[in-house]
């Protein structure tokens, strides 16, 4: 994963515009839903900001942050911004945070209830992640419980993001990363797809809850 900077803040801004109208049109994005961030070369960061509706963002719905969060203009980032922070705190590999709120992968971290996570094994789209090749893999992805204090569900994570490049907040959604904003696409395509069939599957056995 390795760390792909965009060109200048206007592309950051153009690529992050393009995620939220993607993900708005798979119905990853409902109401005011999702945040998403973009890690510049020189360590600011560009992310959504609080509110705006993602399919319908403009270069004034995304805003720079210092590396420590400070914001660089009299904007009021996402809520979960934090998150996001902590993510880059962690590896300096990682260039995009993107976080879907799909009903499927909800809905998954529901029927777990009692799991700390979800295995995704022997899926063909496994192969879409970073350095996996071969559907004969499988990885964890976290599940931690929601909270309206990010701390609280970056303690609850741990060390555990190094185990895959996504995690579950149960009720809420999915955050996925990579080194630039597309493998970060491809990471959440990739896994909420794998959610999705792992959801179909438990709902088609009447093991869902």
């Amino acid at each position: 994963m390795p760390y792909h900077p965009p060109e200048s803040p206007t592309a950051a801004k153009q690529a992050i515009i393009a995620v939220g109208r993607a993900f708005d049109a798979r119905g990853w994005a409902p109401a005011t839903s999702g945040n998403y961030s973009v890690r510049l070369a020189d360590g600011r960061i560009a992310v959504t900001v609080s509110g705006a509706h993602k399919g319908r963002l403009d270069e004034d719905d995304v805003m720079l942050l210092a590396a420590d969060g400070t914001a660089l203009e009299a904007k009021r980032p996402s809520a979960e911004t934090a998150l996001h922070l902590a993510l880059y705190a962690h590896s300096p590999a990682i260039g995009a945070v993107l976080h879907s709120h799909s009903s499927a992968a909800v809905g998954l971290s529901r029927a777990r209830r009692d799991a700390d996570h979800v295995t995704l094994a022997g899926h063909e789209m496994l192969k879409a992640l970073p350095g996996v090749t071969t559907h004969a893999h499988a990885i964890a992805i976290p599940i931690v419980a929601n909270s309206q204090d990010m701390a609280e569900i970056d303690a609850a994570l741990g060390g555990r993001i190094d185990a895959a490049p996504a995690y579950l907040i149960r009720d809420h959604g999915l955050y996925a990363w990579g080194g630039d904003i597309a493998e970060a696409e491809r990471v959440t395509e990739a896994i909420e797809w794998m959610i999705a069939a792992e959801l179909a599957e438990l709902t088609f056995a009447g093991a869902a809850r």
